[in-house]
Formats: C-alpha cells, sequence, structure tokens
C-alpha cells in the first residue's frame, strides 16, 4: 500500500504510538487529522509532525475532542471527514490505563477507562463507517495490548477494555470484509510513553515484578509495525517474539503463565 495522499484519522494522535504513527505516516506522505484531548499537546505535536512531511501540499489537522464522550466523538470524525475528505484509515490509539490492586481502585477509573478505552474506539468507528460503505474501501485499526491477550496482575481496570476492543475486532472483521473494510487490532508490548511513566506511578510492585520481565518497546518502533501490518493487511499486528506467541498461543499458555505469575508475586509477598 502507498501511503502517499491517503487521508488518515488517528485519535490519541498527539502522543505515544499515536504521535509516533502520525509522523511516520507525514513521512510517507499522508494527509493526517490528528484527534485528542489537549490543544496544547496537539498544537506541539502538529508541529513535530509537519517537519516531516514529505511534501509541503500534505494536510494536517488537529481536533480536541474527548473520545470517551460520545458527543465529542462522533463531531470529531465528522469534522474530520469535513476537512479531510474520505477517510482511507482509521486508527484508535486514544487510551488510558491506571493500575492498581481492584479494591484500591476507584470505581470511576473502572468507568472512565472502558469510556475511553472501548466506547472511544466503538463511537468512531461508528461515525466513519457509513462513509467507508460508500467508498466500498477503508482501514479500521484498533490498537489493544498485550494485556487484551492474557489478563495481567494489578490491571484489572485495563485488561477487560483491551479484551472487549479484541472481541470487537474479531465480531467486525468478517461482517466488514464483504464490503471492502479490512480491520486490523494491534498488541503492544510495554512502550516507552508518557502513559507508561504515570502507569508507574500506581503499579503494585508485585504488576513490576511481572511487567519489568521485558524491555519496554520504543513508540517509533511500534509504529514501524503498525504500517507493516497495514501494508500486509494483516488482522492481527503483534510486535515482538513474546507478542506473536501470545497471539498465537495465549488460551494454551494461560495455565503456564499464570503458575510463573503466581511464583513472582509469592516472592513479592514474601
Amino acid at each position: 500500500m502507498n501511503f502517499n495522499q491517503t487521508n488518515i484519522i488517528i485519535t490519541g494522535g498527539s502522543s505515544g504510538i499515536g504521535k509516533a504513527t502520525a509522523q511516520l505516516l507525514a513521512s510517507l506522505g499522508a494527509n493526517l487529522t490528528i484527534i485528542a484531548r489537549n490543544q496544547t499537546t496537539l498544537d506541539q505535536a502538529q508541529t513535530e509532525i509537519e517537519a516531516v512531511k514529505l511534501s509541503q501540499n500534505q494536510k494536517i489537522f488537529t481536533l480536541s475532542a474527548d473520545v470517551s464522550l460520545r458527543e465529542e466523538a462522533e463531531n470529531s470524525i465528522k469534522k474530520a471527514i469535513k476537512l479531510l475528505g474520505n477517510v482511507d484509515i482509521l486508527i484508535l490509539s486514544a487510551g488510558m490505563a491506571h493500575p492498581g490492586y481492584f479494591q484500591d481502585v476507584p470505581l470511576e477509573i473502572f468507568e472512565q477507562t472502558m469510556a475511553v478505552n472501548y466506547w472511544g474506539s466503538l463511537y468512531c468507528i461508528r461515525e466513519v463507517l457509513p462513509t467507508m460503505i460508500q467508498q466500498k474501501q477503508g482501514k479500521i485499526v484498533l490498537i489493544s495490548s498485550g494485556a487484551g491477550l492474557i489478563g495481567i496482575y494489578g490491571y484489572t481496570p485495563y485488561s477487560p477494555t483491551k479484551f472487549a476492543l479484541r472481541g470487537l475486532a474479531e465480531s467486525l472483521r468478517g461482517e466488514l470484509k464483504p464490503l471492502g473494510i479490512q480491520v486490523s487490532i494491534v498488541y503492544p508490548p510495554d512502550t516507552n510513553t508518557s502513559q507508561l511513566l504515570a502507569e508507574n506511578q500506581t503499579k503494585p510492585s508485585e504488576t513490576k515484578a511481572i511487567t519489568g520481565t521485558v524491555k519496554p518497546w520504543e513508540p517509533e518502533d511500534i509504529a514501524q509495525e503498525i504500517i507493516k501490518g497495514i501494508k500486509n493487511n494483516y488482522f492481527a499486528i503483534a510486535p515482538g517474539l513474546e507478542m506473536k506467541f501470545l497471539n498465537s498461543l495465549h488460551s494454551l499458555l494461560f495455565p503456564l503463565l499464570n503458575r510463573y505469575f503466581d511464583h513472582l508475586i509469592q516472592k513479592i509477598k514474601g
């Protein structure tokens, strides 16, 4: 797939994996609309994305919206379509994570995480679909997580939301394929982003022991994997050997991983 002059919407595109993917796509000639909550962060991201454009006639737009709110999500997609015209690719990178012990995490965190990670993706997909169906082509890329393949200790607010995205992607894939629309889902491992730094502030020691066994990736490397997956029409995009094994064998590996995790947790608890 040639990304030159393709029209792409990226939610959560002002930081982390979303921004790195936007920069890579801009360097390949894409027109972009970036959606995120904070206008200041959006402005900074736009400057960085503009700096790597392939040509001066590329269009880079930003829209401030909270995709967890249905009306804001729908309006932002409507505006993005007006700015870009036909939308070739929708990348859903907006997300949040707040690890902690299940009984200590306020219910509001569970609700907010589901609203951002799952509903924020679903709202945007629903709004962009009529355009893609009319075009008889399009690509939708959902960003899940390794924690969407196997539940992780300390991530009870987060893992279920990423499991939900997996279920949505698997259900949509067959429904949209006959309409010319390709669905992909990405399972990134831990990635060096501001979100990971924030997670480490509330992450239980047991969780740190589990997640600390694997070196975090850089967002630019995840972006490369996403672009490769889109070009090759992969349904599951699983960066790295660990994620590939987990994606292929998670049901078989689950009992072994549970025993290993239990061992790590027992060591922490003494």
